[in-house]
């Protein structure tokens, strides 16, 4: 597909049902989630920092969309970018890093309302509307169908304001937003307020253990995306410590008896999943 179809396809996903789009954090991941089947990827902030043995936040705009790109280039699907807060405060940043994420491929992205600022986590409202409404000018002219998320950072930072997130998602929608986002939401109970308060798709990131609700829930609660950020990065770190610590540790190799092998690594990587 080119970039104009995947956008449409991309768009066209999210009339419903729910679907899952899954996060790589690099090529060789994309390859993967493309070969089980999933129909849509985004990039992830945390799991490419990780790559590069860094935290979160620790990544410049460069990296990310060479990063973003690669993925891009890797399979034959739609790719929304998690662009953090576009890496600069102003409006105009937020707008420059859609373009820029569009030029790399990209056919749909995030900008959130969160400053990285400890002592000032979150844009003020005004300010954040402001940006939001210039990331999306600059989505929706653009020669292609760009589906523009904006995110409501508040539950993720300590502020567990559920009417001020409804306020900010709300202003989002109106300031021209396709895709609203308020990652770190409790319960399935704040999903369904939020989803009966505005009306452009919601999307849900799964990230916490021991998940209060699952997919088939999160569908009957009205949510139209499922995105799974960090974790599947997380995911695959917890399966290589537990795999080196047992060759460390007690000396056996049962880690072996749960990798993939090398064929079937390949196959994907060919992109031919057996």
């Amino acid at each position: 597909m080119n970039q104009h179809k995947k956008g449409l396809a991309f768009r066209a996903l999210h009339r419903g049902p729910l679907f899952v789009m899954p996060n790589p954090w690099d090529a060789g991941s994309a390859r993967l989630l493309a070969g089980l089947g999933y129909k849509a990827l985004a990039t992830t902030s945390a799991g490419f920092a990780w790559t590069l043995g860094r935290k979160d936040g620790a990544v410049t705009r460069a990296e990310a969309l060479a990063n973003a790109a690669d993925i891009a280039a890797a399979v034959d699907l739609p790719v929304s970018g998690d662009l953090e807060n576009g890496y600069r405060d102003a409006p105009a940043h937020a707008a420059e890093t859609i373009r820029l994420a569009a030029e790399a491929g990209l056919v749909g992205g995030s900008i959130e309302d969160a400053t990285g600022r400890a002592e000032a986590p979150i844009y003020d409202f005004e300010a954040s509307v402001a940006r939001v409404e210039a990331a999306a000018q600059a989505a929706h002219s653009l020669p292609f169908p760009f589906t523009f998320v904006a995110r409501a950072e508040n539950f993720l930072h300590g502020r567990r304001d559920l009417a001020d997130t409804i306020r900010r998602l709300q202003a989002y929608e109106a300031a021209g937003a396709d895709v609203l986002f308020a990652p770190g939401l409790p319960d399935l109970e704040a999903i369904r307020t939020v989803v009966a308060a505005v009306s452009k798709p919601l999307n849900v990131v799964l990230w916490q253990k021991q998940s209060p609700y699952t997919v088939a829930e999160l569908a009957a609660a009205g949510v139209q995306r499922i995105s799974t950020g960090g974790s599947l990065a997380r995911a695959a770190l917890g399966g290589l410590r537990d795999a080196a610590s047992e060759l460390l540790g007690p000396g056996t190799l049962s880690y072996l008896d749960h990798a993939m092998t090398t064929a079937e690594v390949h196959q994907f990587m060919a992109g031919r999943p057996g």
